[in-house]
């Protein structure tokens, strides 16, 4: 694609003023169980009478690690492998990450290495393979896999987030029963979940869960849940037999206990950077609003996103392209269809993984923004700044915002400086940072 300064785009969107903008402190409650905690936490929770007789010795447990940018992730693996070994069993780890990783057992391993979990780190095997058998059918004629390595252990642990998901409503979103059916069900269970599409999965989901867990060598789960500045809160192990109970108890927690973006409303969102280590689609519609279906909403209202990077640890799987209203070509030029669309295959969802408007730099990304809004007055457009849909403790906002952000009108929102405009580097991206003692490159 031919995308280049100096064309007929940027001569359009020259003379768009961009407003000057300011850096505001989102204030969320922060409860936090540290990186040092958390051995100690998970041996704890394990140690509960009615889970750690679960785990006998010489047993051979298969531990779950999936494909999101957990917090923590690599402590909290550990800490589940140390215990199961402190039990006289035999831990490994199993990718449990459905159709992540373009769908291959290598790729799958290539993910959890971006996340420090490799058999070097976690002292313990990776078994990944794409094999899965069938274990039966749910009450709606859905056909359940599971991962065949995993099915053939004496037990498995399912280790996962629990949180809202980000294209669907229900009792079960991302947890433990979406860990054991996608993750562990690999490229087949995921389809087959999902094949009736998003407007379904909320029913067929704990529907195929029931199966694994009747069929299937599950012992518990053990689910974290972060607060709103992406960090560890709260550890639980569950007794297989309280997951279908707990989970919903949980999710509900986690709803109560999740970041949002105060202001509530917004004309143009800028998001620095996306990725698979932040949401399924690169951001978190709970944050963004910007959803991929009809059966999920929240988040800020929004007019125009525009995206401007993606995280190499997404090696290119930039899933979540299709929601955004332009993006940079920075951030075009790396992506890669091979990573991308096994997701929309399995999914059913083609609309995540769309490519929109793409410009040559992050200044006429915006100034594109702001050139199409409807019945705004762009001279005084509002636009929020964030740096992903995990971290948005600290954002910025424009001058619009920032009366009534001094004179107290949103809880939990300061300003931290004054408005002024920001700086562009020669090629037209993006110099001024959003935390002031950070350089953005």
């Amino acid at each position: 694609m031919q995308i280049k300064r100096g064309g007929v785009v940027s001569k359009l969107l020259v003379d768009v003023s961009i407003p000057k903008m300011f850096r505001a402190k989102q204030i969320f409650p922060r409860s936090i169980i540290t990186p040092e905690e958390i051995p100690g936490v998970i041996f704890a929770e394990l140690s509960k009478e009615k889970i750690k007789s679960l785990i006998k010795p010489g047993m051979n447990i298969a531990i779950t690690a999936g494909s999101r940018g957990i917090a923590n992730v690599d402590v909290i693996t550990k800490g589940i492998v140390d215990f199961v070994k402190s039990q006289n069993a035999n831990p490994f780890i199993v990718p449990a990450m459905g159709s992540h990783g373009g769908a291959t057992a290598e790729g799958q391993i290539e993910i959890l290495t971006g996340y420090n979990i490799t058999e070097e780190t976690m002292r313990c095997p990776i078994k990944s393979c794409m094999d899965t058998v069938i274990i039966g059918y749910s009450e709606l004629g859905k056909p359940v896999y599971l991962d065949r390595i995993a099915y053939e252990s004496d037990g498995i642990i399912v280790s996962c987030r629990l949180k809202l998901h980000n294209a669907f409503r229900g009792k079960y979103e991302s947890g433990p029963c979406k860990m054991m059916v996608v993750g562990l069900g690999k490229q087949e269970g995921a389809e087959s979940v999902h094949s009736d599409g998003m407007g379904k999965i909320a029913e067929n989901l704990p529907a195929n869960a029931k199966v694994i867990l009747d069929k299937a060598p599950i012992l518990l789960a053990i689910p974290c849940m972060e607060n709103a500045y992406d960090e560890t809160c709260k550890i639980e192990a569950i007794h297989k037999d309280d997951i279908m109970d707990r989970e919903p108890e949980l999710l509900e927690w986690a709803h109560k206990n999740m970041p949002r973006l105060i202001v509530g409303e917004t004309d143009v969102l800028i998001v620095d950077e996306i990725g698979k280590n932040y949401s399924g689609t690169g951001v978190d519609p709970n944050i963004t609003g910007t959803f991929s279906t009809d059966y999920a909403t929240g988040g800020v209202q929004v007019q125009r996103t525009c995206m401007l990077d993606i995280t190499d640890c997404s090696h290119g799987n930039g899933l979540g392209t299709g929601l955004a209203s332009v993006i940079t070509k920075r951030l075009f030029d790396k992506l890669d269809p091979e990573k991308m669309y096994p997701n929309c295959l399995t999914s059913t969802v083609l609309k995540s993984a769309g490519i929109p408007i793409v410009v040559a730099t992050d200044k006429e990304a915006i100034q594109l923004c702001i050139r199409t809004l409807n019945n705004v007055d762009k001279k005084t457009a509002k636009i929020i700044r964030i740096p992903n849909s995990l971290h948005i403790g600290n954002i910025m906002l424009s001058e619009g915002y920032y009366e009534d952000i001094i004179s107290g009108k949103y809880k939990g929102l300061e300003a931290e400086d004054e408005p002024q405009y920001m700086e562009f580097d020669e090629d037209g991206n993006l110099v001024t940072p959003i935390h002031s003692d950070e350089t953005k490159h």
